[in-house]
């Protein structure tokens, strides 16, 4: 499976802003873009640059290469209601995002090795895509025999006080979570204008 495996702080000073699905960080210690020009850099973006940052956020914290993103602004485009929200809904209902959602890992990329490796649970079945769309109403937790691992229990322990999303319930001595409903626009952890995500690809598809 193809993945960054880049400089993480990096990506996020190219789009000026933190994106806790791909990092840890609190904040960026350097605002402005890398390179040896980025400090000085005073020119207003065009419109179409404006356009493919707004991309580049999702598709770098939700850790999805572009050829699988244009899909998922494919399936947006073509069904009911606001192409921007739909997009936002078929992302935040991943499997991955979820399992970083629920505080099972720091980021989404870490989420994503938990469901790769098998130790995450939907319904009651072993789940190993992190592309899974997952639905109101379904359990999300950790396989039995993975809850006593160590990188579970510190990873709990750290979550402990974590304010979670409220479409997401969360069992801790269960290591159970649930999808109450949706995913709503609003829990998004970083800004993030989603019609110019739209509008970026209104002429490609």
């Amino acid at each position: 499976m193809a993945r960054y495996r880049g400089p993480r702080l990096k990506k996020c000073r190219y789009v000026g802003t933190v994106l806790p699905g791909l990092t840890t960080a609190g904040t960026l210690d350097r605002p402005f873009p890398p390179g040896q020009h980025g400090a000085n850099r005073r020119a207003k973006p065009s419109d179409y640059k404006v356009r493919l940052i707004e991309k580049q956020k999702a598709r770098f914290h939700f850790g999805i290469l572009e050829k699988q993103f244009v899909r998922y602004v494919a399936k947006a485009s073509q069904m009911k209601g606001p192409s921007g929200a739909n997009l936002l809904f078929l992302l935040q209902s991943r499997l991955d995002n979820i399992v970083f959602r629920m505080g099972l890992a720091r980021t989404i990329t870490q989420a994503r090795q938990l469901v790769v490796h098998g130790h995450i649970v939907v319904d009651g079945h072993r789940v190993d895509r992190p592309s899974f769309h997952v639905k109101a109403g379904s359990s999300i937790g950790v396989k039995e025999r993975s809850r006593t691992k160590p990188f579970v229990t510190e990873m709990l322990e750290q979550n402990m006080s974590m304010v979670r999303p409220s479409w997401i319930e969360f069992d801790p001595a269960k290591v159970t979570g649930k999808l109450i409903t949706a995913p709503e626009r609003n829990d998004l952890p970083f800004e993030l204008r989603e019609a110019a995500i739209i509008e970026f690809y209104s002429q490609k598809l």
